[in-house]
């Protein structure tokens, strides 16, 4: 991975033609922000919007949120004018580049070379800025062990669910939501499991695409919660609205967050000499071991990143 674990609860959408939304992000709660040059911007558009996003990427006050870009995907004549013209003007303030429709792990392989290029020739440091690969279609999917390990750039793999719907012919208009006559399980469930099984392969975050029903926020928490069950780390958020309810859901529960580090504590502990280095030992009226351990990693590293604060801190007894 490109960098170390990064607080993605929260993926806000920023179309990149307007300079109301570009405004207006900077002041909003997301964990990440993404400047968009692709589907929210018209063809017409797309080039005055490279300028804009420069701009809002270099005047500041994004604080600590994950400045992403989306450029449009390689079928297009965009692409590289996109990732050139982002890159070399504000390429110290962005931290990912956003591919879509990715379908092939050469599609990664090509912005990673570019990004290299651009890199070096303006002198910034190269391999900083990650790349995320959005999975839009059958082929992705079906390609996308090979694209999780493309480049050593990639940071995360994104379910982009509107373009892999239309790709599968499936029987809905309505994106994020159950399609009409399937009444059992989730109809996602496959794509999504697919997509999380090669993120975690290979060290990557797996983020869950967006719900179209902007004010519907209990729709949005009801299918943000399948993926974060699974273990997704964030959502695709298109309206202020839902950037709390994913947050939130994203979040591990402040007592798991407590629990998961007194388990660490208490392990690293026990199996130290002077805890009696043992493999196996009871936490209250739980048995935890090393398995635990890793469980508890997951759930501490996920509070950590969402900036928990710890409320229950474990003590080892007096005696040992």
């Amino acid at each position: 991975m490109a960098q170390g674990l990064r607080a993605r609860r929260s993926c806000l959408a920023v179309p990149g033609s307007s300079q109301r939304f570009l405004d207006k992000a900077k002041g909003l709660d997301a964990d990440q922000v993404f400047l968009d040059l692709e589907d929210s911007v018209a063809p017409s558009a797309k080039p005055a919007a490279r300028g804009a996003v420069v701009d809002a990427l270099n005047s500041g006050g994004w604080g600590e949120k994950v400045r992403v870009v989306r450029v449009n995907d390689w079928t297009t004549q965009w692409t590289y004018r996109d990732v050139v013209e982002v890159v070399e003007g504000a390429g110290t303030n962005i931290d990912c580049i956003m591919l879509p429709k990715v379908q092939r792990a050469e599609q990664v392989v090509a912005l990673d070379l570019l990004l290299s290029q651009i890199e070096r020739s303006v002198g910034l440091e190269v391999g900083r800025i990650g790349i995320e690969a959005q999975i839009e279609n059958a082929q992705g999917l079906i390609e996308i062990d090979a694209i999780a390990v493309a480049s050593s750039r990639t940071e995360t793999l994104i379910f982009g669910p509107a373009d892999f719907m239309a790709s599968i012919n499936m029987k809905s208009l309505v994106v994020g939501e159950q399609p009409s006559g399937y009444d059992v399980g989730d109809a996602y469930h496959y794509i999504l499991m697919r997509i999380l099984m090669a993120a975690r392969a290979y060290d990557l975050q797996a983020i869950d695409g967006p719900y179209l029903q902007i004010r519907d926020v209990d729709g949005f928490r009801r299918v943000a919660e399948r993926s974060a069950a699974l273990g997704f780390d964030g959502k695709w958020v298109l309206h202020p609205d839902q950037i709390a309810a994913a947050n939130e859901v994203y979040s591990p529960r402040q007592d798991d967050y407590d629990h998961a580090e007194n388990i660490l504590d208490a392990y690293d502990f026990y199996t130290s000499d002077a805890g009696g280095a043992r493999g196996a030992v009871m936490l209250g009226d739980e048995m935890i071991d090393e398995a635990s351990r890793k469980m508890a990693l997951v759930v501490a590293a996920k509070g950590r990143a969402a900036g928990l604060a710890r409320g229950d801190v474990w003590q080892p007894p007096a005696d040992g």
